[in-house]
Formats: structure tokens, sequence, C-alpha cells
């Protein structure tokens, strides 16, 4: 073999090629000792030739060669192998992300790009008043919202072991550890790689709703719980080096909402009793966390009556509780008597127990809770205690005020088709849903105005599907009354095509709670997915806002409709440049048919992990928004391995959080970056622009709807060139991989086609049709048009950035060998895809000038070509056991355990899956 180049990186990177080699060390030694030095060394001999093929053009088939002859176990434990190489290399960069930020806070000299410190320079460098900020910061509300997909294969158990080696890695970055804590560390990481090593990686069985959320829990409780405290302390250190103290409002700016345990659509396993227990489970979950940080408080808080004061409510609270809790204050250590706030906190404690339990002492709300503490607040303020205590006590405070006693809002989500179904049931009508939808409209506003529904079917007389609606909206009526308002967020309605499925959702609602009284208390939320939907969207709008029975619940409801907007269906049923042309424009009319009606109108993001799916560069996406469509807003969704990588660590966590609240201040300011450090006004973009943009996403649409949608062989093609039929049966999420049932391409959700897709290298949902589009407006506009777009435009910047990067992640080379799986007479189905992508790649330079993908991405580069060497085997194995799982007639158990496998490692290479 020739010699091995490695891949090059500046200086500011080689602590990651430390981090990366040592951990690489590690995993070598540790396979030797679980397999044997053979299997170390057919590894060994596998990674060279991968890296040499990658970096030495006349290395030939130099992997092919040292892959050759690996059969059953042997490929399976390669597999895993290279699996664990990728995860590691996952964790040496997010320490290494962790370092970098370090080095900036050290440093001072500049801060940290779209950090707060570095955006409130800017604003206040713009000339930003205090009194125009302080508005815009009382409006701020940032929601990030975490749901499970089949996307996320890490489980709980995995997730601690790799926390606790970037725990460990993270101590290793202080220049004055011992040799024993080095040694320590290293023997901490081992043990851990080799536990996690030792533990199944997917999970024999399809996991549960309460597997799901046991897996978000341990974001919330062990990251964003430390997380929030230091959120609101980083954006008043910002304030206040760049404006003046107290600009900070005295309400959340931040709030975390949950799907798991309540997204219905098409989940036979989500229902009224997974509602009620995943609510319990996170009201225990939580008063847990106060316990133990309030018994810690109380342990420091051990001011004495004899050395200094407390307030007058203090003691009047103290007084009360023991005559309230005898039982308790009998029990309080004599020593403890002239101890104040240890008292009460003893008291908040008993409280706080009998809140996990129903007991007769329970709080009746969280701010009751917060209350208690907010007396100590005020006592410490009162009688020195600023630096007493009151830093950790505030702490407290606000992940109280902040999580309360549910922890996560939970939404609920259910398809406009299945609600149609059930009001068809109530009022006898077959034909209902087969009803055009304007007289579905005109007659339930007619029924919801005079109130002139039939009584519900009960018990045997009810279909399953009516007494489990029924089932839901009574559960959640219950819920807002036991766990607060705050327990509850959105009904999201899925497929919404008319005004009608949200007058039956409110109908519903209505009549399922006898009495009606709390039972409609809901915010229902359209969620507009296709671009035919998006497009009919400000109509839908304006049917339901002409209704007074709709309107009187809207102004109940505080005057604001929420309406959620979807990446992924539209990019599936339209391609990336449709789909986010028809996003931007739906957003845009909505808001103006909002403002007709005299109605506030705020969008819910349903963004996915991948580019094709809405994730792409969330930042970009923020500020492309159309002005006026964000105003302080922010709530998204947040799905898959994208969780692990945004929040899987607190600085990480911290950075992300800022990230958003950054964008989402801009934008509400009315500005933009501009230059190294400057801003400029945002502006609608001007119609000469649009223009432009409408022919692209006409033609886009047209070029990837003709292959993916009109194509009768394309169906078959995706099926053999992808492992979708490996992926339906991955056990990594309890919903089916297909809604409304069916094997097309219509029917499959967005998660596991774009998943699919990912495995082969072919980029097919953030690629296909931009390339004709953008060839086609340089062919009419001129290139020299579309340059002037890149310059002027934020919206179209994100758009060319995101096709940019998928084409980088891309390799077609590697696309080829699964088309090798095709049958021959489709192979020019993957031609045609093939001369897709050059005819995007060709462009994107050309828009941008640059002679290579990712010129101005240096670390998106780099991370990829850390990559390559490890992923590329798993691909070559993956193809190879895909024709002989197949040849076999699906059947063999043992072959499928290893594509499983495959599939998992390469997800975490490309880091990139739904």
């Amino acid at each position: 073999m020739s010699e091995i180049r490695p891949v090059q990186l500046p200086d500011k990177d080689r602590p990651l090629r430390a981090d990366v080699s040592l951990l690489g060390s590690l995993v070598g030694d540790m396979l030797a000792e679980q397999h044997g030095p053979a299997l170390l060394e057919r590894v060994e001999r596998v990674r060279k030739a991968s890296i040499l093929e990658r970096e030495d053009p006349s290395a030939g088939d130099a992997l092919d060669q040292a892959l050759e002859g690996l059969e059953g176990g042997e490929a399976g434990r390669v597999i895993q192998a290279f699996s664990y190489y990728l995860r590691l290399v996952n964790l040496a960069e997010k320490v290494h992300r962790i370092r970098r930020r370090r080095e900036y806070q050290r440093a001072r000299a500049a801060p940290q790009r779209g950090s707060l410190d570095a955006i409130l320079g800017r604003l206040k460098a713009h000339g930003v008043s205090p009194e125009t900020l302080r508005e815009a910061l009382s409006g701020l509300d940032i929601q990030p919202v975490f749901t499970a997909h089949p996307t996320e294969a890490t489980r709980r158990t995995i997730q601690e072991k790799e926390y606790d080696i970037v725990l460990r890695l993270v101590e290793r970055l202080n220049p004055e550890r011992t040799p024993d804590e080095e040694s320590v560390a290293l023997q901490r990481i081992r043990a851990a790689l080799t536990s996690a090593f030792q533990t199944r990686l997917v999970p024999h069985v399809r996991p549960t709703v309460a597997d799901e959320l046991d897996n978000i829990l341990f974001y919330i409780t062990d990251i964003l719980y430390r997380v929030v405290p230091v959120y609101y302390e980083s954006l008043a250190a910002a304030l206040s080096s760049h404006f003046d103290d107290g600009l900070l409002p005295d309400r959340l700016l931040l709030r975390f909402g949950s799907w798991v345990g309540g997204d219905m659509d098409g989940n036979p396993n989500v229902n009224a009793d997974t509602i009620e227990d995943t609510l319990r489970a996170q009201r225990r979950v939580i008063v847990r966390r106060y316990l133990a940080e309030v018994r810690g408080v109380g342990r420091y808080l051990s001011q004495s009556l004899s050395e200094v004061g407390v307030s007058d409510a203090v003691t009047r609270r103290l007084e009360h509780y023991a005559d309230a809790m005898p039982g308790v204050a009998e029990h309080i250590p004599e020593r403890h008597r002239d101890m104040p706030y240890r008292r009460l906190l003893r008291y908040v404690s008993e409280r706080l127990e009998a809140t996990l339990n129903d007991g007769p002492d329970a709080y009746a709300a969280a701010g009751e809770f917060t209350a208690d503490l907010h007396l100590i607040e005020a006592s410490l303020l009162d009688n020195r205690g600023e630096h007493a205590g009151l830093f950790a006590l505030r702490r407290l405070i606000m992940r109280a005020r902040t999580f309360g006693f549910h922890l996560m809002t939970l939404d609920v989500r259910q398809d406009a088709l299945l609600h149609r179904t059930v009001m068809a049931e109530w009022l006898a009508d077959p034909d209902w849903p087969q009803r055009d939808a304007g007289e579905r409209t005109r007659l339930l506003a007619e029924r919801l105005a005079s109130d002139d529904f039939p009584p519900l079917p009960e018990g045997d007389a009810a279909s399953p599907d009516l007494r489990r609606t029924v089932a839901v909206f009574r559960a959640l009526a219950a819920a807002r009354q036991r766990y607060g308002t705050g327990a509850i967020g959105l009904f999201i309605i899925s497929m919404t095509q008319g005004a009608d499925d949200v007058l039956t959702a409110l109908a519903l609602a209505r009549a399922s709670v006898p009495g009606g009284g709390d039972s409609a208390a809901l915010d229902f939320a359209p969620l507009l997915e296709t671009v035919d939907d998006l497009a009919a969207g400000p109509g839908i709008l304006d049917d339901l806002l002409r209704h007074d029975a709709y309107r009187t619940h809207l102004d109940e409801r505080g005057g604001r409709q929420r309406i959620m907007v979807g990446y992924s269906d539209s990019n599936k049923d339209s391609g990336i440049a449709a789909s986010r042309w028809a996003l931007q424009n739906a957003q845009g009319d909505l808001l103006e048919r909002g403002r007709a009606h005299g109605v506030d109108i705020v969008f819910f993001h349903g963004r996915g992990g991948t580019v094709s799916r809405g994730g792409g560069n969330l930042v970009n996406g923020i500020l492309g928004a159309s002005p006026g469509t964000v105003d302080g807003y922010m709530r998204l969704t947040e799905q898959g391995e994208v969780i692990n990588r945004k929040y899987g660590v607190r600085p990480i966590a911290l950075r992300n959080l800022e990230l958003i609240t950054s964008a989402t201040l801009l934008h509400t300011l009315g500005v933009q970056p501009w230059g190294d450090d400057g801003l400029r006004t945002h502006e609608p973009a001007p119609q000469r622009h649009r223009e432009v943009m409408e022919r692209i996403a006409t033609v886009s649409r047209e070029t990837y709807r003709s292959l993916v949608h009109e194509n009768p062989e394309f169906p078959d093609f995706f099926r053999a060139i992808t492992p979708v039929d490996v992926i339906e049966r991955l056990t990594i999420g309890s919903r089916p991989p297909a809604r409304r049932g069916g094997k097309g391409i219509g029917n499959l959700r967005a998660i596991p086609w774009v998943f699919s897709w990912g495995q082969t290298r072919i980029g097919l949902p953030g690629v296909y049709g931009a390339g004709t589009a953008l060839e086609r407006a340089a062919d009419e506009f001129g290139i020299e048009r579309l340059r002037e777009l890149l310059a002027e435009w934020p919206f179209f910047q994100a758009l060319v950035d995101d096709v940019e990067m998928v084409l980088a992640k891309s390799d077609l080379g590697i696309g080829a060998r699964y088309a090798s799986l095709v049958p021959e007479a489709q192979f020019d189905l993957f031609e045609n895809i093939c001369r897709e992508f050059e005819r995007a790649r060709n462009c994107v330079l050309a828009i941008k000038q640059s002679e290579d993908l990712l010129a101005d991405q240096d670390t998106l580069k780099r991370n990829i070509r850390l990559r390559n060497p490890y992923v590329d085997p798993l691909h070559r194995l993956q193809v190879d056991l895909l024709k002989r799982w197949r040849a076999g007639g699906r059947e063999d158990e043992a072959m499928l355990q290893s594509l499983m496998a495959s599939v998992n490692g390469i997800s975490l290479g490309i880091q990139n899956t739904g």
C-alpha cells in the first residue's frame, strides 16, 4: 500500500485529532480484549485501506480487498467496531466545541459568533435603544418541543455512558491535572466504552411510549434542568455589558414542550392512558429534582437568628406551617430551632413529598411552591444575605418557574381524517367524510353556534375510534385540572385541509366533557403539511375566522391563533425549493390574513433533523423568514438524533439556546447580520427577487414530482436502491413507518423516506429538482441575477447553503454501489439522479463563485473528511449484506441484525437520519 496521508487540520483543531486518536486507541485495546487481536488486526487493515482509498486516487480497490472474505459474525463485529469509532468521533467533536467555547470565554478579545454577547454588542453599535430592546425582550418566547421519532437509536443507558465519557474528556482540559487524575479519567473512559460495547445498541423489541419518554427525560432532567438558570444569567450578563442592568424582564423567556405520550397521529400506542401516564411521570421526575435541590439549599442556608435577622413574612409562614403540620414541627431537631430558612425548607420538602404522593399537605400548584421560595429570597435580600446563599436559591426559583410541576408542556396531535370519521358516526351521517369541506364547515359552524349536536354515543353504542377520541378530550380536561394549565400545550390537527377540521376538534372537545367546563380550553393548531395545504392555508384561516363560534373560542384563548407549518411532508411532496418557497409564502400570507381579522398569528415550526425536513442551519432559517412572522415567538420541534447533537452536553445545549434566542431577537427587531460585525434593516424581498424564486419553485416542483410521484417505476426503484426494508424493521420507535396504511411514497412517512436516502449517500430529498430549477433560472434571468439574490436575500442564501451541504454530504460513488441493487432496466433512474446532482453542483458553485463545495465552511468539510474512512466500510458491507439478505428471501435473522447495526453506524457517521 502507498503511504497514508492524514487529513490536515488547522492548529485550532489539532486537539480534536488528539482526542480522536486517544479514543481510537482505547477502542482498539477494547476490541482486542473483547474479541481477540485478530479482530483488531482486521479492523485496522480495513481502516487504513479506507483512508488510503479516500486520500490516494491511485489506491484502486484497496478497501474491497481489505473487506474480502468477511462473513457472518466477523462482518457484524467489524460493523460494530466502526460504529463505535464513529460514535466516539462524535463525542470528541462535542468536547472540541466545548474547548473552543472556553477559549473564546478566556480570551475575551471577541465574543463567539452568534452568542448573546456578540449579538447584543452588534445591537448596541447599530443604535438600538434600551427601550426598544426591553420591548423586544418582553415578548420573547422560545419553546423547543421534543418529539420521539424513529431516527434516534440511542438507548438511555448508552446516552448516560456517553455523557460520562464527555465529562471525563472535559476534565482532561484542565492543564493542572496530575498523572494520577489522568490515569483515573482514562480508566473511567475505558470502563464506559467497554460497558457500552457490551450493551445492545438497538433494543430487540420496539420501545414503548414510556421508553421514549425516558430518553427525552435524560435531556430535560440531566441537561436542561441545569442549563436554564445559566441561560438567564448569561443573558443578564450580556445585557449588563452592553446596555443597562434591569433590562431582563421578570417573565419566562424559555419553556419546553414534548410530543411524547400525546402524538396519536398514526400511532395506536398513544391514547388517553399514555397522556395521563406521561404527565404523572413528568410530575414525579421534576418534583424529585426539586426535593433534592431544596434539601441541598436547606443545608446551605444555616443562618441563625442570633446572628442575622429574618423577615416577618418568613416568621409568619413558619408559624402557619407549625400549626398546619405539627407532625413535621415535632421532628425538626432542636439544634435547627433558631435556623428559620432551614426550618422553612424542611416544611417545603415535606410538602413536595406530599405532592408526590397526593398527600393532604401537597402543594395545589407550583406557584405555591415558588411563593415559599420567594419569601426566603426577599428575606435574604433584606438581611445581608445576597452573598450567603441567594445564588443557589435563585437558581432553584428559576427552575421551578420554568418547569412547574409538569416539567414539559404536552402537545397532543391527531389526524384530521380520524376526526372526520368520528364526526360521521356522531352525526349518523356516513357520507360526512366525502362531503365538500365548505359544506362541512357551514354545517359545523351552524351547530356550534346553536349548540345543536346530538348526544355522543356511549359504551358499546360507540365505535372504538369514537370512544378513544372522547377519552382523550376527557383526559385533557382532567389533566388541566390536576397538573395546571401549563401541562397541556397545543392540540395539533394533522393533515388539515379545511376549516371544518378545526371546528370538528372544537366540537368534539366541547361535547366530550359533560357540562363543558374546561373541556374546550385548548389551543387548536391546524398543521399545514403539503405544498397544496400550505397554499390553501390563508383560505382555510379566512373560513375559520369568519365564524362567530370559533371567534368566541379564540377570544377566550387570548385572540392568538397558533398554526403549525410542516417542513417534512411539503419537501417529500414537492422537493426542497418548492417546499421552502411554499412555507415562506404561506407564513407571510397567513400573517396578513390574521391582521385583517384582528387576530395574532404565531407559527409552530415542524422541523426535522435533515435539511430536507427543515433541519439545515436554524439561525439562517430564522433570519431568512418573512418580516413580522417571528415577532419574538419561536416554537419548533427538536427531533431524533438532533436532540442528542444539540442538547446532549450542557455547554452545547446552552450554546444552542443562545443561537436560537439571538436569531429570534434579531428578527423581532427587524435587523439582520451584515458583514463581519454589522447589521442591516430586514426588508421584504423585492418583487424582482420573488419572481425569480417563483420560477425556481415551479420548475423544481415539476422536476421532482415527475420522478418521485409520477414515474410508475420509482416506488420499486426506491425500495431496491435504499435499505428501507431494513429501516421498516428497526425497533427504534413506537410509531409505524407509514401513515394511513399503504406502501406508496405518498403514504410513507417523511422520516423513513429521508432516513433511507441518507443511508445511500444520495441526498435526493434535499437536491432533486433544485439543479434543473437553478439551471433554468440562470438561463432565463442570468447568473448575475442569482448572485444578486444570494447577496441580498437571507432566504435564498439559506436555500443555496442547505442544498450545498446536502451535495457535500452526498457521495454518488457510494450511491452507485447501492444502484447495483436495482434491476438493470431501472438503472437509468440512477443516471438521471446523477445528472441532476451535477446540475445542482455546477449551479451552486457558479452562484457562490467557488471552486469547491463548502469553501466557506471549513468545520463542516473537516467533519465530513474525518468520518469518511469510518463510514465507507459500513456502506460496502451494507450493500453486500443487502444483496445476500434479499436473495435469501429476507429471512436470515443474523444477517438482518448485522444490517440493522450497519444502519445505526452509518447514521452516526453522516449525522443525519430523519
